[in-house]
């Protein structure tokens, strides 16, 4: 019989933020105190921008005080109109975006693999009413751009991607941030690269990229024009200057976490209802997240219950994504939003869940939330839905 491990003295979540020396931060801030300018395209928010775009391999990126605002001025500098395919297994931001510009998002079903919007369950959806396809990089896993790039080309459709956690990724060396029309990044807290709060847009060209710039700005051409009707979206010179020094670590960082996710692997490869996701071939890991997905007839245990057991050893984990976005009371009522519709993203949104990971986590951390996982399995499952007979 597996003995119970001791639980942790402190909560032990999904993300903790990664942060820089305060000392390297505060001289930076000095520099911004020194020139009075906290707003509106400051050095920081230059040198920032700049750095980004050299490292994402994204030349026309344009910084945003948060992702979601970034993905609202994208559907804008689109002229997105009528409806938008995307994913109901998503962050409620990616179908809201759509809302607040008065589009219709249409829910297409996931690939019960990648856990991606499925081409396969897009191209029945495309009407006269269909203006773009709005993707979403699952927990870094890209979707299958090429197959959703033929089916725009065909309907003459735009495409967004949400990056919000594919930070850095590649498909066979080229940034993830080069497919489609438009690609969000976030830069929240909680994110690999943050500013604290913040994001980004990577666009396909300057002329697009100098539409996101007004639009961010209230449309502001110079003092006495205004050519559009914009948004405030500007990123400040203080999450600027943090996401300038949180770039000096990162990629350390991914190390480490490529440590933790290591040993997880390692680990949870013995149970066999516990299948740990990783990317495909030819994907460089954004390392987000470590996700797995509970089989509930093959471990004995349901998803739910060990979510609620590995609390009793103060460990935090989340049910990424449930409910399904199509499960809102906002969107439930849409014809897409059925679950007879969504069968593939009905079943997974019951078996993923996220794992704490980041790069301060020891080894012996990662085995002990190991050990505590073993003996959480190795008691009967709690009784509920999708439980074992």
């Amino acid at each position: 019989m597996i003995p119970r491990p001791p639980p942790f003295a402190e909560p032990v979540y999904v993300a903790r933020p990664l942060l820089p020396s305060l000392e390297q931060y505060s001289q930076r801030l000095a520099a911004v105190w020194e020139s009075g300018w906290l707003t509106n395209g400051g050095a920081q928010h230059r040198a920032l921008e700049q750095e980004l775009s050299a490292y994402l391999g994204c030349p026309h990126l344009s910084l945003f005080n948060n992702g979601t605002i970034a993905l609202i001025v994208a559907c804008q500098a689109l002229r997105l109109r009528g409806e938008v395919i995307t994913t109901p297994f998503t962050f409620p931001a990616t179908p809201h975006v759509l809302q607040w510009n008065g589009i219709t998002p249409v829910f297409a079903d996931v690939d019960p693999d990648t856990m991606t919007i499925d081409p396969a369950a897009i191209e029945p959806l495309v009407n006269g009413q269909t203006s773009a396809i709005l993707g979403v990089h699952v927990y870094g896993t890209p979707c299958e751009v090429d197959a959703i790039d033929a089916i725009a080309q065909k309907s003459a459709l735009k495409v967004v991607y949400d990056g919000a956690h594919a930070f850095g990724a590649t498909i066979s060396g080229k940034p993830i941030g080069a497919f489609g029309d438009a690609t969000m990044f976030s830069f929240h807290a909680t994110k690999l690269f943050h500013t604290a709060e913040g994001g980004a847009l990577a666009v396909r060209d300057a002329q697009l990229k100098e539409r996101v710039d007004l639009l961010k700005n209230f449309g502001i051409l110079d003092e006495n024009r205004v050519a559009l009707p914009g948004i405030n979206g500007k990123m400040s010179e203080l999450s600027a200057a943090m996401g300038i020094e949180v770039l000096r670590i990162v990629e350390r960082e991914r190390s480490e976490r490529a440590r933790v996710a290591a040993i997880y692997a390692k680990r949870l490869g013995a149970h066999e209802g516990i299948v740990a996701m990783r990317p495909p071939e030819k994907v460089r890991d954004s390392l987000q997240y470590f996700v797995v997905r509970v089989d509930a007839r093959s471990l004995g245990s349901t998803r739910d219950a060990l979510h609620d057991r590995l609390r009793d050893f103060n460990i935090v984990t989340r049910k990424y994504f449930q409910p399904l976005c199509s499960e809102y009371d906002c969107y439930k009522h849409l014809p897409s939003a059925q679950p007879s519709r969504l069968p593939v993203a009905t079943r997974i949104a019951r078996e993923v869940l996220c794992l704490p990971f980041y790069g301060s986590l020891g080894d012996d951390d990662v085995h002990r939330i190991c050990d505590a996982i073993d003996f959480c399995v190795s008691r009967p499952a709690r009784a509920g839905p999708g439980a074992p007979k």
